[in-house]
């Protein structure tokens, strides 16, 4: 009988250390099976952490020996530097009673997955920055609610969260049990950001593996409860994010907000061969800034150009959700807290049209 990962990795989650297990606190490194022989590496974070695990290893060297097909086992303890040091600023963030986002991604097996409790998951992304993705995601979260949705806002821009200053909360999240989070509540929408559990103007400071756990632990650690669509306010780009997303979760699709000029199309573009690569849904494109009328004459005017994301809907066959206008008063709105949606008006109307298209296509 040949020895796995799988198998080496269960035992080892057995073994417990301070805060968890050798695997749940990410201390295995270089993990090799040649045969029956074991080999790997545990990583303390200083000498005396190093001190502090030798009983563990003694364990785990005990417990991997007594796995059927095991030969030999050789386990090797480093530590990262010379003295155990307080942590760096700005290199996590924490909720309620100490749950600490930001630790690297658990293993996953299989294809994407559901989440609990979520009928639907829509995923708004863009191609490049500021063609507005984040006030079209809020927006919109905001009206399927006012259209009697049970509604989730997940704000995954990581490194730029925005959404808790456009749907107006402050509050740091709860944890009763120091591990499920409770989100927050505006506008009727339940929603999560990293930029919750931050200082408005401290700076994420993370590499890859800390920002697929982070999305990782809001996704699965957030108790959203029941929702009939959870939006998802992905970062700019084709990074990190986005296919860690679409690996590892089950999304309805996604919608791509473009603005009308060439420029913004051509990223726009990527954003899609994106989704199409990684066989996720395209539900729709929006053409957000496509129209601007003067407050004082009325006059209509198309800064950006106008109809460029319609045709390249058309050219791709893909729906077109609709235009949504550039107006002084939306961004008014998503400074002050409150969604230009939750009003009325025929801004507010607007984003009504695209949510009753989504409710209307099964899509939310």
């Amino acid at each position: 009988m040949s020895v796995t990962r799988e198998d080496v990795l269960l035992v080892l989650s057995g073994v417990v250390v301070p805060g968890g297990t050798l695997v749940s606190q990410d201390l295995i490194r270089a993990l090799q099976i040649d045969g029956g022989a074991i080999r790997f590496v545990i990583e303390a974070a200083n000498p005396d952490a190093a001190r502090a695990l030798a009983p563990a290893q003694a364990a785990a060297e005990a417990a991997l020996r007594g796995l059927a097909g095991v030969v030999s086992v050789q386990v090797v303890m480093t530590a990262h530097g010379p003295a155990a040091k307080a942590p760096p600023p700005n290199l996590g963030a924490s909720a309620g009673q100490g749950v600490k986002i930001g630790q690297h991604p658990t293993p996953h097996q299989g294809g994407p997955a559901r989440i609990n409790g979520i009928d639907r998951i829509i995923a708004v992304g863009s191609g490049k920055g500021g063609v507005g993705k984040s006030t079209v995601s809020s927006n919109l979260a905001v009206a399927l609610a006012k259209q009697g949705r049970r509604v989730g806002l997940l704000d995954a821009d990581i490194y730029g969260p925005s959404q808790p200053r456009m749907m107006g909360v402050s509050k740091r999240p709860a944890s009763a049990d120091g591990k499920i989070i409770e989100p927050l509540r505006a506008h009727g929408v339940t929603m999560m950001s990293i930029g919750l559990m931050l200082k408005e103007d401290e700076a994420v400071i993370w590499r890859g593996p800390m920002i697929m756990g982070a999305l990782q632990q809001l996704l699965t650690q957030v108790a959203w409860g029941e929702l009939d669509v959870l939006i998802i306010d992905l970062p700019p780009g084709t990074g990190d994010i986005q296919l860690t997303l679409c690996q590892r979760t089950h999304l309805t699709g996604a919608i791509v907000v473009s603005t009308p000029q060439d420029v913004a199309l051509l990223d726009a573009r990527k954003a899609l061969d994106m989704f199409q690569k990684l066989k996720t849904p395209v539900l729709g494109l929006i053409e957000n800034m496509s129209t601007y009328i003067c407050p004082n004459c009325g006059h209509e005017e198309h800064l950006f150009g106008h109809g460029g994301v319609a045709a390249e809907a058309k050219r791709l066959d893909l729906p077109f959700l609709g235009e949504l206008p550039l107006s002084i008063d939306v961004r008014i709105a998503g400074d002050s807290g409150t969604p230009i949606a939750a009003g009325e008006g025929a801004h507010a109307e607007a984003y009504a049209r695209l949510a009753h298209r989504l409710i209307a296509g099964g899509m939310a």
